[in-house]
C-alpha cells in the first residue's frame, strides 16, 4: 500500500474545518455585488421610490440622466428597482422623499472614498470587457475614482460620459506625457489621430502601464506596426525580450523614429559591446567616429529578418 503525505494533510484540513464551511465557501462565493451592498443598509422593494419621483426636486440631473446611457436601467425588470433609474447608482429614496433631510440610505458620491465609488460602479460595470481587469488598475491604487474621469450627469463628451476629451483629461495628471507630446517627433496624440486610450486602458491591465496589447496578444504597438511584428526567421532578441521601448519612446522624441538617442551607434551599442553577455560586439573595423555610426544603413531590417541573420537584409 502506497501512502501520498500531501493527500493525508489535505484531508486533515478538510476534516479541521467547521461543519458547513466548505460548503458555503464554494456554492456561494462573494462578489464584488455582495461587498458593496453589504456595506450599505439592507433594502426592501418598498423602500425604492422610482426615477419619477427625483424629478420632482432633481430635474437638471434627470435629464442629463434621461439623455445618458444610463436610461437604459430602467428597462431591466429581471434584478427589481435596486438595479433601475437613478436608485441603481444611488440607493433607495423613498425615506429621503418622504424626509429630505434623511439620506441614511443613499450612498452619496460626494462623500463617498475612492475605493467605495469605485466598488459601486463595478457593481454592474464589473462584467465589461474593458473592466475585467480593473483588480490591475493603477489608477484605483492611487485613490481615482470612476468619477475623477466620467460624470454621469455633467459630462462634457457624450461617448462614455468623461469630463473632459482626450487628451485634455489624461493630460490633467500625466503632465510629462504631455510634455513629451511636444517634442519634434511624436505620436500625433495631439492632431486628434490618436488617442490615450487606443494604447493603454485606464481601466487596468495586466501589462506595465495599463498597455493593450494586439489580438495576438503582443505588444500593442503592432496593432499599426503591423510589418515589425515578424515572426521572422531570424529576430532581434531585445525587440521580443524588452520591446518596443528599448529603442523608442512612444510618446515623443527630439530624434526621427521617436529614437533615444540621435546617434543610432551609440543606441546600438547600449547592448553591442564586448562586455556584453548575448548580444555580439561591433568588429573592429567599424570606426565609430565617421561611417559607421548610423549602424542601420547596412542593417536594414533591425526589427527582424527572413534572410540574414545579420539583419542586411
Amino acid at each position: 500500500m502506497r501512502f501520498f503525505p500531501g493527500l493525508i494533510v489535505i484531508s486533515l484540513l478538510v476534516l479541521a474545518q467547521p461543519r458547513g464551511t466548505l460548503a458555503r465557501v464554494h456554492s456561494h462565493p462573494i462578489t464584488v455585488q455582495e461587498k458593496s451592498a453589504s456595506s450599505h443598509p439592507e433594502t426592501k422593494p418598498s423602500d425604492y421610490a422610482g426615477a419619477d419621483a427625483c424629478k420632482t426636486c432633481h430635474e437638471e440631473e434627470y435629464k442629463s440622466w434621461e439623455n445618458s446611457p444610463h436610461w437604459k436601467t430602467t428597462l431591466n425588470t429581471k434584478e427589481g428597482p435596486s438595479r433601475q433609474g437613478c436608485e441603481a447608482c444611488h440607493g433607495a429614496a423613498a425615506s429621503h422623499v418622504a424626509d429630505p433631510s434623511d439620506t441614511s440610505k443613499l450612498f452619496l458620491f460626494e462623500k463617498a472614498s475612492a475605493k467605495d465609488i469605485n466598488q459601486r460602479c463595478l457593481v454592474c460595470h464589473a462584467s465589461g470587457t474593458q473592466h475585467m481587469q480593473a483588480i490591475n488598475s493603477l489608477h484605483a491604487k492611487n485613490d481615482v475614482s470612476c468619477t475623477s474621469c466620467h460624470s454621469p450627469h455633467h459630462a462634457k463628451q457624450a461617448e462614455f460620459l468623461l469630463v473632459k476629451s482626450q487628451p485634455e483629461l489624461c493630460y490633467s495628471c500625466h503632465l510629462q506625457q504631455k510634455a513629451q507630446f511636444a517634442m519634434p517627433f511624436h505620436h500625433r496624440v495631439n492632431e486628434g489621430l490618436l488617442q490615450c486610450s487606443d494604447c493603454h486602458n485606464p481601466h487596468g491591465t495586466v501589462r506595465p502601464h495599463q498597455l493593450r496589447t494586439s489580438a495576438a496578444q503582443d505588444a500593442v504597438c503592432y496593432k499599426c506596426h503591423a510589418d515589425k511584428q515578424g515572426p521572422f526567421v531570424f529576430e532581434h532578441e531585445v525587440v521580443k525580450v524588452e520591446g518596443c521601448e528599448s529603442c523608442h519612446n512612444p510618446h515623443g522624441s527630439p530624434n526621427p523614429h521617436l529614437m533615444k538617442l540621435s546617434n543610432v551607434n551609440l543606441l546600438c551599442l547600449q547592448c553591442h559591446t564586448t562586455s556584453f553577455a548575448n548580444a555580439p560586439g561591433a568588429p573592429s573595423f567599424h570606426n565609430q567616429a565617421t561611417q559607421f555610426q548610423a549602424c542601420t544603413l547596412c542593417h536594414t531590417q533591425i526589427h527582424g529578418s527572413n534572410f540574414d541573420k545579420d539583419f542586411f537584409k
